[in-house]
C-alpha cells in the first residue's frame, strides 16, 4: 500500500485474480477505513489495477467492495486490465462531491482494458463427473447459467445497460471487447485520463454536446448549426421561453414580464431577468462563451434541437438546454461529473486505441479460476498480491 497520495491512500492489485482475493482486499479496506477515515466527499482510497483476469466471481466481489467502500479504481497507461479485472474496475468509479477532471477517472490513455466472455475448463469438469456424461453436461449448464446470472446482476447493480451482458456473451471467448470509444466509456460509466479537447470547430463541438444530450443520438449529417450573436443571446433565449409559454397559453407574472416591451428590450433588464429565471430553475443555458443554435433536419423538417454555450478555455464547462415541443427543457442525458469534456466528442470517436494486434500472450482463466490452456507459449507475469 502507498500513502504518498495527498488525497488518500493508494493501493495496487496485480497478478491473476484468484479465490480469496476479495476477502483479503475487504480486510485491508476495513483496516484502512478505521485508521484513515476519508474526508467528506473524498474517496477512501485509489486502487491501481493490473491483471490479466482470473476468477469471474472474485472479480465481481472486488468490484462490489470498491463500490461499497467508495474506492476509485485506475488502470495506468503501462498496465493491462482484462476479463475479471475489467469487471472489478467497473465498481471503482465513485465520484467525489466536487468532481474536477481527472479526479475519479479510471483509464489512462495508453492502458488496455477489455472484457471477454467467461468459459468453463473442460478437464476440471470431467474430473468431477468422469463416469457420467449426462451429469457432466448438466453441471456445465448449471455453471454457465450461474455465470450468466452473476454478470446480469452485477451489470444491473453497476447501472449498465442490459445490452452489455448480451454483447459480452455473444462473443467467442477468445475475442476481447476493448474499451475504446467515447460511447463505450460513457456506457460503462468510466472516463479516460489524458483526454484533451477535440480538435474541432466550436460549432462541431456544440453539435456533439447536443447529440449526446438528446434521448437518442442522431446522425451528424442531420444537424444544422449556427452561432447566436453574443449581444442578443439572452434576449433570443428569453424569446424562446416566451414562445413556449405562448404555445402552452400560460398566464401569470412571468408571462406578463416576458410580454413587457421595457423588460425585453432594455439590456440591463434582459440580463437581470435571464439570471433570475436561471436561479429559479427555468431551463436556460449558462452562457460561458460562444453560443449556438443546433437544429435537426428530419425528413425535410428542420427544427431547433438544442442551445449550447461553450467555454473557449475550459473543456468541462458548457451550458446546454433542449428545445421541446412545449418549450425549453433540461438535457435528457447528462455528462459525467468527472469528465464533462467527453460530451464534446462524437460517441464513435476512439479515445483509447486497442492494441494493433490482439494480446495473444494472455492466458485466459476459466470461470472457476483454474488456469486454462494458454493461447501461446508465453508465460504470464507472476502474481504479486493486493498491496505493494
Amino acid at each position: 500500500m502507498r500513502t504518498d497520495n495527498p488525497e488518500g491512500p493508494r493501493l495496487r492489485l496485480t497478478g491473476m485474480i484468484e479465490p480469496g482475493d476479495a476477502e483479503m482486499l475487504r480486510e485491508r479496506l476495513i483496516k484502512l477505513q478505521a485508521s484513515s477515515p476519508p474526508k467528506p466527499g473524498i474517496p477512501l482510497a485509489t486502487i491501481e489495477l493490473s491483471s490479466l483476469g482470473g476468477n469471474l466471481s472474485e472479480g465481481v466481489r472486488i468490484g462490489e467492495l470498491l463500490r461499497s467502500f467508495k474506492v476509485v479504481a485506475v488502470v495506468r497507461k503501462q498496465d493491462v486490465c482484462l476479463s475479471a479485472c475489467a469487471l472489478a474496475l467497473l465498481g471503482g468509479n465513485t465520484v467525489r462531491t466536487a468532481a474536477v477532471y481527472p479526479s475519479d477517472c479510471n483509464v489512462e490513455i495508453g492502458s488496455k482494458v477489455a472484457f471477454h466472455n467467461f468459459f468453463l475448463e473442460r478437464s476440471a469438469l470431467r474430473s468431477v463427473t468422469d463416469d457420467d456424461p449426462v451429469a457432466s453436461r448438466l453441471q456445465g449448464f448449471a455453471d454457465a447459467r450461474g455465470g450468466a446470472a452473476t454478470l446480469i446482476r452485477y451489470a444491473a447493480d453497476m447501472g449498465l445497460p442490459p445490452g452489455f451482458v448480451a454483447n459480452l456473451m455473444a462473443r467467442p471467448v477468445e475475442e476481447f471487447q476493448y474499451v475504446e470509444t467515447i460511447g463505450e466509456f460513457l456506457t460503462l460509466n468510466l472516463c479516460p485520463v489524458g483526454l484533451e479537447r477535440p480538435v474541432l470547430p466550436m460549432s462541431h463541438q456544440a453539435v456533439n454536446v447536443c447529440n449526446n444530450s438528446l434521448a437518442a443520438s442522431a446522425p451528424l449529417s442531420a444537424f444544422i448549426v449556427g452561432p447566436i450573436a453574443a449581444p442578443q443571446v439572452r434576449q433570443y433565449m428569453l424569446e424562446r421561453v416566451q414562445a413556449g409559454m405562448n404555445a402552452a397559453k400560460a398566464k401569470g407574472k412571468l408571462a406578463d414580464q416576458l410580454a413587457t416591451w421595457s423588460v425585453m428590450r432594455i439590456k440591463e433588464e434582459v440580463d437581470k431577468l435571464y439570471e433570475d429565471l436561471r436561479a429559479a430553475g427555468v431551463a436556460l443555458p449558462e452562457l460561458v462563451g460562444p453560443t449556438f443554435e443546433v437544429s435537426l433536419n428530419q425528413s425535410g423538417r428542420v427544427r431547433p434541437a438544442c442551445y449550447v454555450s461553450l467555454s473557449a478555455t475550459d473543456p468541462d464547462r458548457y451550458g446546454v438546454v433542449l428545445q421541446g415541443e412545449r418549450g425549453l427543457t433540461e438535457a435528457i442525458r447528462k455528462p459525467p461529473a468527472n469528465a464533462r469534456r467527453m460530451f464534446l466528442f462524437d460517441r464513435l470517436t476512439v479515445a483509447n486505441q486497442r492494441p494493433s494486434a490482439e494480446l495473444r500472450d494472455v492466458v485466459l482463466p476459466d470461470f472457476d479460476g483454474r488456469q486454462a490452456a494458454p493461447l501461446s507459449s508465453s508465460r504470464v507475469p507472476g502474481r504479486t498480491g493486493t498491496g505493494d
